[in-house]
């Protein structure tokens, strides 16, 4: 998958995040050249740019020659009424952008091409999950450079789960379960708070920590605009 269609994904996943229900609204379908649909509350034209509100609140603009049409979401949403009160707050002192070059670029790509998994999304979840230090460990146990938890490790086959090439393999193997299964916020959402907690709530579970995860791997994926 192309970076430029990742983020593409990434702005629509953003769109329909699952947040604290206070009112149903009505809203707008943008739909892509790239034969992607997104979800907005409204939009407008500045120039040769269209400007598009967010569900879950904020702008992103885009250049109008991605756009090929416009028209009305028949289905209604549930509209937040704080995304303040929702969300918690990211760490502004956590990297807001994407680490251009690390020494386990190989191993990710070669990773992420075998198992149909962006490069960018893996590079995401693991400059979230241990800032590329492949000796972390949590607290609850989580190991290596994409925080396997040791039934994970084992269910993946990562025999040593603090080597970056079998902590990689392994954890690109479960994100790629996890996209099988779910939508990406979801499915990031599962990789933080486990698979139980995302059928249990039939969607975004109501956890700050896992919340925040998620929005800081997605914005990690948003390239921002000039």
């Amino acid at each position: 998958m192309h970076s430029c269609t990742l983020r593409k994904i990434v702005v629509v996943v953003l769109a329909l995040m699952f947040l604290a229900a206070a009112r149903q609204a009505s809203a707008e379908l943008i739909f892509f050249a790239s034969d992607r649909s997104m979800s907005v509350k409204a939009h407008r034209f500045e120039g040769d740019s269209i400007v598009v509100t967010l569900r879950s609140g904020g702008e992103m603009t885009f250049n109008r020659s991605l756009i090929m049409k416009i028209g009305p979401d028949e289905v209604p949403y549930d509209e937040p009424a704080s995304l303040a009160a929702d969300l918690a707050p990211i760490n502004n002192d956590a990297p807001t952008q994407l680490r251009a070059t690390t020494s386990y670029d190989t191993m990710i790509q070669n990773a992420s091409a075998r198992h149909r998994v962006p490069p960018e999304l893996v590079k995401a979840v693991i400059q979230v999950e241990s800032a590329y230090q492949p000796r972390a460990r949590s607290s609850r146990g989580a190991m290596g450079l994409m925080q396997l938890m040791p039934e994970t490790a084992r269910q993946y086959q990562a025999k040593n789960p603090y080597d970056p090439r079998s902590n990689i393999e392994a954890g690109v193997k479960y994100l790629r379960s996890l996209l099988d299964q779910f939508e990406l916020p979801l499915a990031l959402a599962a990789y933080n708070a486990g698979e139980a907690a995302v059928q249990r709530y039939r969607g975004m579970p109501p956890y700050a920590e896992t919340r925040d995860y998620v929005t800081r791997i997605l914005k990690l994926l948003v390239r921002p605009t000039s």
